[in-house]
C-alpha cells in the first residue's frame, strides 16, 4: 500500500453431501446464449424466467467501461478524512478503505481510520472523536447514521461534510440524514440481480435461505427486496431467512448451517446472502456435513465482494458467485465527492453499475472494477 503524501493513520476506538431438489436441475451457467422464452419452468412464469436469464449474461460482462465523471472540481489541498468504520471485520467496508487511501495518496490529503467494532456504543465514540479532531470531512462507513444522530448534529453545526458509503438505501445526497453524498450501487438492481441469479441458475426450482443482519437498514432492506425477486418465480420456495449480525457471522453463521441442514437438507439448494462473510462462516458447517464445495447449496452474495470471496469462487470452495461492490473504485469516488464539497460543487450523482463474479469470468481476479476511474479522477483533480 502507497501512502505518498496521505499520512494514513490508524485510531482504534475501544468502547451432507445432500440431494438436490426433487425435479430441480443445476440451470446452465448463465452467460451462454440469449435465453429463448418458452414453457413456464417449475412453476416460474416463461417470461420470468427468460428475463432473469438475459439480465444475469448481461451483467457477467467483464471490462466494463468508465461511465463516471469526467469533469469536475480541481484538487483542494491539504484536507484530512477520517472514516467512521461499522467494524473492520466487514470486508467490504475495509475494502473501501484501501480505495480512500490510495485515492488520498493521489490527491494529496491525509486519511485517519477510526474502527466503531460493531456496537453502537463503539460507533458513537468514534464518531464523536471524529468530530472533536476537527475533521475536513467524515465517512460514515457501512452503518446507519440513526445510531449517531447526536454527532451527525454535531458535525453539521461544524460544518464538516459527511459522505456516506452504504449508509442509507439510496446512492446519492440525502437531506435525512444530511449526507453530501451516499457511495453505493443501486440497492434494487443488486437485490434484483442476486435474485435473478437463483432462478436462472435453477431453471426456476429452488429451495432458498436468505443470510442477513436487520441491525442495519440498508441490509434489512437489501434482503427484503431478495424476497420480493425469489418471490416473482413461485417454484423458487424461501425456506429461511437466518437473521445473524455481521459482527457476529463467526460465531453464529456455523451453528445457523448446521441446524438448517439438518432441518431442509435436500430442500436446500441455493443461498443469497447480503454479504459475503456469511459464506466464509458457512464453509466449515458445510465442509463437516460433507458437503462438496462445488455442489448445493449454490451460494451467491449480494454484496461486498471482497477478494476472499473471489478466491473461494475460482476455487469453487461453497460460493458460486458475487454481486461484488467496486470497493477500490468507491473509495475514490468518496474523495472526489469530498473534494466537490470542498469547492462547493454539487455531488457527482455517479452510481456504478451493477457485476455478477463466476468462475467463468473472474479471470483469476481478487476484486471488480469498472475500468479506466483511476485516470479519470486523477484527470478531473489535476494529478
Amino acid at each position: 500500500m502507497k501512502r505518498g503524501a496521505a499520512t494514513v493513520l490508524a485510531a482504534v476506538v475501544l468502547a451432507t453431501a445432500g440431494t438436490a431438489l426433487d425435479g430441480c436441475q443445476r440451470g446452465p451457467s448463465t452467460g451462454t446464449g440469449a435465453p429463448v422464452p418458452g414453457p413456464s419452468v417449475a412453476g416460474c412464469p416463461a417470461g420470468t424466467l427468460a428475463r432473469a436469464k438475459a439480465d444475469v449474461q448481461q451483467a457477467e460482462q467483464v471490462d466494463v467501461p468508465w461511465n463516471g465523471p469526467t469533469s469536475g472540481p480541481g484538487a483542494v489541498p491539504d484536507r484530512t478524512i477520517v472514516y467512521v468504520a461499522q467494524t473492520m471485520t466487514n470486508p467490504g467496508v475495509a475494502g473501501v478503505v484501501r480505495g480512500l487511501i490510495e485515492a488520498a495518496t493521489v490527491i494529496g490529503w491525509s486519511v485517519r481510520v477510526i474502527d466503531g467494532q460493531g456496537t453502537p456504543a463503539g460507533i458513537q465514540a468514534a464518531f464523536g472523536q471524529a468530530v472533536n479532531l476537527r475533521a475536513s470531512g467524515i465517512v460514515i462507513g457501512g452503518f446507519d447514521p440513526g445510531l449517531t444522530s447526536q454527532q451527525v448534529a454535531q458535525a453539521a453545526a461544524a460544518h464538516i461534510p459527511l459522505v456516506g458509503w452504504h449508509a442509507v438505501a439510496a446512492p446519492g445526497p440525502s437531506t435525512n440524514p444530511p449526507l453530501f453524498s451516499n457511495i453505493t450501487t443501486s440497492v434494487e438492481a443488486v437485490a434484483r440481480l442476486s435474485a435473478d441469479w437463483v432462478i436462472a441458475d435453477s431453471n426456476g426450482n429452488a429451495g432458498v435461505v436468505v443470510f442477513t443482519d436487520d441491525s442495519v437498514p440498508f441490509a434489512r432492506n437489501k434482503s427484503q427486496l431478495i424476497k420480493d425477486g425469489l418471490a416473482t418465480c413461485p417454484g423458487v420456495r424461501l425456506l429461511s431467512s437466518e437473521n445473524i449480525p455481521i459482527p457476529d457471522a463467526s460465531s453464529r453463521t456455523p451453528q445457523a448451517v448446521s441446524a438448517l441442514l439438518a432441518r431442509f437438507q435436500g430442500r436446500w439448494t441455493h443461498s443469497v446472502a447480503i454479504n459475503d462473510l456469511y459464506f466464509a462462516d458457512a464453509a466449515p458447517a458445510l465442509r463437516a456435513a460433507g458437503r462438496p464445495g462445488n455442489g448445493a447449496p449454490y451460494n451467491i452474495a449480494a454484496g461486498d465482494g471482497d477478494p476472499s470471496a473471489f478466491q473461494r469462487i475460482d476455487s469453487r470452495q461453497f460460493q458460486a458467485a458475487t454481486v461484488p461492490e467496486p470497493l477500490t473504485e468507491q473509495g475514490w469516488q468518496i474523495v472526489d465527492e469530498f473534494n466537490r464539497a470542498f469547492s462547493h460543487q454539487p455531488a457527482s450523482g455517479y452510481v456504478a453499475p451493477v457485476h455478477i463474479t463466476t468462475a467463468a469470468n473472474s479471470g483469476g481476479a481478487t476484486s471488480w472494477d469498472p475500468v479506466g476511474y483511476r485516470q479519470a479522477y486523477r484527470t478531473i483533480w489535476g494529478r
